[in-house]
């Protein structure tokens, strides 16, 4: 008589979960896959983990329900285990999961990096924080400009993003512009692929990160794994870096997987410090001293740029910060309103009176965010009430502090500035490029 097979059903977003699932589950015969749960991401619920993904074992592919019907889900699926698999939790929101789980008679479990972490043939870089908006996307530039200066190709694996059709987002390569056209991404796909492409950097993301690290080692001396959220490395990393970010200082020591990243790093960056209060940054690093001592501590600069500051100094103005920061990122505000601040406006108008459809919905749900619009675009109603939202609110300009060409996907009708960051080395401080350079570009690396 056979073995029984134990029931899983995997707690995800729409990423960490996918992955999970692929490098775990997918061909363990052990394991009976029930499907998955969504959460965080609107939209990305009541889909299906298609066959051309889920192989052999799982023919009809897996069905995605909504995480608030998890409790119904488990009893009505005979749930032995629900596996967490998504990021940027506090441990408290983490702990109340698996109340739910346990309430229900079921095991809890999180899964290892080391039993998820695709080893490569080529060296890798992988760039994470213990939170979401921390300045992963500035280190993560800043690397890639290293390498190039060196004369080393480079390729950007990004953190998944799988929103729309997952059969036809297996491996997607991003060269230029058009082929975000061709992808059908979001506004939250472009704000991290652009910003790279724009730079001539190729971008690889997509769902099987097995297939995707093959295609990017055909092309690159160096593999940069641009990561998501707070969450861990997809990749074996030959440097692990962590941002961690002064204005949410402790929130490395009690975010999940945030605080994994911080503890087991090769590099900690504490980013911002031109801005943040220099208690704050003491703090980050005593508390990498305690629990990573083995990693050096370097103090970088967040220095943001606009493009036009003509459009700001002595008027009234809207900012449109990014979207994941400032939702579950927990964020107040972004380069779009520091931009503001330093250029001058004579008034910066609060959006959440004006929101408009899913827009409102948005401050309903996320009642911290009050001083920016995020620049929220899951879906085409979402982008259209941004946009409607963006022409409700009462202002003479837009300050757009996303990093991706937001007039490229929605039509302002007002002047829009474009606001970005850059991480700076400090005077006197140890740098992040000489880290880089000893270990992968010297003639000794």
């Amino acid at each position: 008589m056979a073995a029984k097979r134990e029931r899983v059903l995997i707690m995800g977003a729409a990423g960490r979960d996918f992955h999970n699932f692929n490098c775990v589950y997918r061909k363990n015969a052990n394991y009976e896959v029930v499907g998955f749960t969504a959460t965080q991401i609107p939209g990305i619920s009541f889909r299906t983990y298609p066959p051309v993904l889920s192989g052999p074992l799982y023919p009809k592919g897996l069905k995605i329900w909504p995480e608030e019907e998890l409790e119904k889900v488990v009893k009505e699926q005979n749930v032995d285990t629900c596996v967490l698999a998504y990021s940027d939790l506090n441990h408290k929101t983490v702990m109340e999961k698996y109340a739910r789980v346990s309430s229900c008679g079921a095991s809890f479990k999180i899964i290892g990096y080391n039993h998820t972490q695709l080893k490569s043939k080529k060296p890798v870089v992988a760039v994470t924080a213990v939170r979401t908006g921390c300045g992963k996307s500035q280190t993560s530039r800043y690397v890639v400009e290293c390498c190039k200066k060196a004369g080393k190709r480079i390729v950007v694996c990004r953190h998944p993003m799988p929103y729309g059709d997952l059969a036809l987002q297996v491996c997607q390569r991003f060269e230029t512009v058009k082929d975000l056209d061709k992808h059908h991404v979001t506004i939250e796909e472009r704000e991290e692929y652009e910003q790279h492409i724009s730079r001539g950097t190729i971008v690889f993301a997509g769902v099987d990160y097995e297939k995707i690290l093959a295609e990017a080692e055909k092309e690159a001396d160096i593999v940069l794994w641009d990561g998501g959220n707070n969450d861990m490395p997809f990749f074996r990393p030959d440097l692990w870096i962590c941002v961690a970010d002064p204005f949410r200082a402790g929130h490395e020591l009690n975010y999940y997987p945030g605080e994994t990243n911080f503890r087991v790093a090769d590099v900690i960056i504490v980013n911002k410090a031109n801005t943040a209060e220099a208690k704050n940054v003491a703090s980050i690093v005593a508390n990498a001293k305690l629990l990573n001592p083995k990693a050096p501590v370097i103090i970088t600069d967040s220095i943001v740029s606009v493009d036009h500051p003509e459009f700001i100094k002595g008027k009234k103005v809207l900012c449109v910060d990014d979207g994941p920061t400032m939702t579950h990122g927990e964020m107040a505000f972004g380069a779009a309103y520091v931009a503001a601040q330093a250029n001058g406006a004579a008034e910066i108008v609060k959006p959440r009176p004006y929101a408009v459809g899913l827009m409102k919905e948005v401050f309903d749900k996320y009642p911290h965010v009050d001083l920016v619009l995020p620049a929220m675009g899951y879906s085409d109603q979402q982008s259209k009430d941004l946009q409607a939202t963006i022409d409700a609110v009462p202002c003479d300009a837009v300050v757009s502090g996303t990093p991706m060409s937001l007039q490229l996907v929605i039509k302002v009708s007002k002047p829009m500035a474009t606001a970005s960051y850059s991480v700076c080395d400090r005077e006197g401080q140890p740098k992040l490029s000489d880290i880089i350079e000893k270990k992968f570009l010297s003639k000794k690396a």
